[in-house]
Order: C-alpha cells, then structure tokens, then sequence
C-alpha cells in the first residue's frame, strides 16, 4: 500500500543520517540505508523495493539487524541459536543424537583446559564467536572470568592472546584450523616474530563430513610449519589430546599448535590427568621389519588396520605415531629409514605439510641415498565435497585400505599377487 510506502520512504531518510554506520559507509563510497528491523517485512520489503528502483551511482549498503533463529521457538530458546544441527523433529525441536562410543575431542579438549586451569590461575581460553564448537563454554562454565569470546574476529583473536602472553598469562587461543587462517598475519607478526608462548588449539583438523570444504581443516599443518618457533603437534587419539594440550600449557618458551578433529575419540582408555610430552618424540605402536607408516594424527587406527593387512599378506610392518611436525622426531625418521625397505607418511592436511616436512629432512640428512622407498600420503590438492566423514577419506585416499595400496605399490606388488 502507498502509505507503508511513504511510511518506508520517511523512515529510509530517516535512518541514513541516523547512526555512526552511514557516515562510515559514505565516506567509503556507498549509499548507505540503515539500520532497519530485517523481521519486519512492512519495512524491510518497500526499502528493498525503493532501493531497487533508486537512480544512484555506485553501491548501495542495506544495513538491516536480524537475530539468529528468529521466528522458531526451539532455535530461539538454544544457546547456539541452531547454528549447525543434526536431524531434528520440527515440532519439538528435538536433535537426534545418536549414543555415543566415546567422547568428543571437542569435550575432552574443554574438559582438560578445566582442570589445568584449576590447577594454575594464569590459564585463559580465547574463542571466536565458536564457544560450544570448541569446548571454551565447558572452560567459561568454571571459569567466566578468564573466557573470552571475541566474535566473529580471529585476527583479534590472536592478537589478544598474544597480549595475554606479553602479560605472563597463558592464553590457548582456540579456533577451528580454517578460521585460524583468517589471523595467519597475526600469528606471524603478533606472536611468531615475538616468540609468544601462545597455544593454539585447533579444532575441526582435516576432513569435517557434512560441514565440507569450508571448514575442512586441510592448510594448519603447512601454514604454520614454516613458521620459526612454532611447536606443531597432532593428536592420534582422545588420550593423546589430554597429553597434548597438557604439553602446551607447559611449554612457556614459544608458541605451540595442536590439531584434533571433529567428532568422537576411538575409545581409548582416559587417563586420570595428562603429562607432558618430550618434546619433538614421537612412540612407535608396532614393530615390523619390511614397511614403515609414520602417521600424524587420527589416521593412525586407520594405520594400524592396514598393518594388520599386510601382516596377513605376510609383509610385517612398523606403524609408530610422529606426535611432532615441528620439531621432528630425526631419531625415530633415522631408525624407520634404515630398518624397513618401504616408508609411508600419512597426514589429515593437505601437500606440503608434514610429508614434505620429512622429506626434507631426510634428503638434508643423506636418508635416501640408500634406495628407500618413500610414499606420502596426504589430502589429495582438490577440495573434498560434504560426505559422511569415511566416505570422504575413503575418497581421499586416505584409509586403511589406501594405505595397503600404497605399501604394495611401493614394492611393485598388486593385491591379488600379494594375496597369493
């Protein structure tokens, strides 16, 4: 109607000198309407109509506030506001959950930063907008005073936690590895260059099922391996990540990383209190004599499926868990490269990371001069489209069956040959 029209006109004019924002974007050169009520569509509609229409030059800026999960109650009433949800009854809102087998790493992560911090008043939690996706609410529960919540900004971020630092706190800045990406200047600049013990915790490593390519944690691995300083560890199982963010929270001299993924553990017995991990040791898990997989992170249980494979086959191999990416175990790498004829890496994380970090090692080290044979094995350089998380890894080349391919493969063996 002509008058909700008008009544649009009065209130555009109305809201473009109004607030702060309009001279912001102005001065950037946009026309900038705003704010308006987004859930008010006798409002909202006729000044998207009339900017639609407007005779301007350049881009025009619709500033309108809008609250997530408006409209539906269940999503309202959710302290994540339904941001990512399994299936749920649209009556209720009920989420199906199915029971399960073992923890997440998410809430073992949460758990371990709590009792730390019980245990030492200087520990702090920094998050980005991603509380219950982190485990940071577990830690804010206890601890309201030392969490912080920064939004939407990770470059912020890990400024402040670098801030933190500079003040003999001890900050575990933790973020999913894709969004940590959007603060990589600052790692370098804030808390690199300065050697900051900043302790990055990043979740959501390697390949995430339903959440795909955009939140795949695919780059942290060779990001941050090329920074000086820089502690790198990956978590193989739940108990690991308790050992692994223990690690951190000691390490006073310089920044440290580590990476666990999404979802639930592999069911390892817990341990009642984490330790601190040698640093740069890795620990082998099987001894054989004819192949070698050095894995870093969760693909281990996929690594020591494979061994049992090849074991059949009889080609006994040794699977040991590198727990470091920086420094590198060059103690264990040296043993598995002069005691076996084939050495596998394998990675959750894309080229150029921890495969390529031992490989130059080994070449700087005279390691392949004797005729091992090397195969890495890492995310392959595509994106890796949603899927249930098997199924992307079986795609990725990257499962127990893929590792066995590639063992063969390295000694000239195809499977109905090796099965014979």
């Amino acid at each position: 109607p002509r008058q909700i029209e008008e009544a649009a006109r009065k209130l555009e004019e109305y809201t473009r000198g109004m607030v702060t924002g309009g001279t912001l974007f102005e001065e950037m050169g946009f026309f900038y309407v705003g704010p308006i009520d987004g859930h008010n569509m006798d409002h909202l509609l006729p000044v998207l109509k009339n900017v639609r229409d407007a005779d301007v030059d350049g881009p025009i800026l619709i500033h309108a506030v809008t609250q997530k999960g408006k409209g539906y109650g269940p999503a309202e009433n959710a302290a994540d506001k339904y941001h990512g949800v399994a299936k749920f009854d649209v009556v209720t809102g009920k989420q199906a959950k199915p029971t399960p087998n073992a923890p997440s790493y998410t809430k073992v992560y949460g758990e371990t930063l709590v009792k730390l911090a019980e245990k030492d008043e200087k520990v702090t939690a920094i998050t980005a907008a991603m509380p219950s996706g982190t485990g940071v609410n577990i830690f804010a529960d206890h601890f309201p005073d030392r969490a912080f919540d920064v939004g939407i900004a990770e470059q912020h971020a890990v400024t402040f936690a670098a801030g933190m630092a500079c003040e003999g706190y001890k900050p575990f800045c933790t973020l999913y590895s894709t969004f940590l990406q959007r603060g990589y200047d600052q790692v370098v600049h804030d808390v690199a260059i300065q050697n900051l013990p900043v302790r990055f915790a990043m979740d959501r490593a390697g390949l995430v099922g339903a959440d795909g390519a955009t939140h795949a944690g695919a780059y942290d691995i060779a990001y941050l391996g090329c920074l000086p300083n820089f502690v790198l560890m990956a978590a193989a199982d739940e108990a690991e990540l308790v050992h692994m963010t223990t690690t951190a929270w000691a390490i006073d001299d310089r920044p440290s990383a580590f990476r666990y993924p999404r979802g639930e553990g592999v069911g390892v017995e817990m341990p009642a209190e984490g330790k601190v991990l040698e640093i740069g040791k890795g620990r082998i898990l099987r001894e054989g004599g004819k192949i070698a997989i050095l894995s870093y992170g969760t693909r281990l249980a996929e690594a020591l499926i494979a061994a049992e494979d090849l074991a059949v086959r009889g080609l006994p191999a040794t699977v040991a868990d590198a727990r470091f990416a920086k420094p590198l175990d060059h103690e264990l790498i040296a043993d598995l490269a002069r005691n076996h004829e084939v050495l596998i890496t394998i990675e959750e994380g894309s080229i150029n990371g921890f495969g390529a970090m031992v490989l130059q090692h080994m070449a700087g080290h005279g390691l392949l001069d004797n005729g091992l044979k090397i195969r890495t094995m890492a995310l392959p350089d595509t994106l890796i489209d949603h899927d249930k998380p098997e199924i992307q890894y079986e795609k990725a080349g990257l499962d127990a069956k893929a590792i066995v391919k590639t063992a063969l493969g390295a000694l000239g063996m195809s499977e109905s040959k090796a099965r014979a």
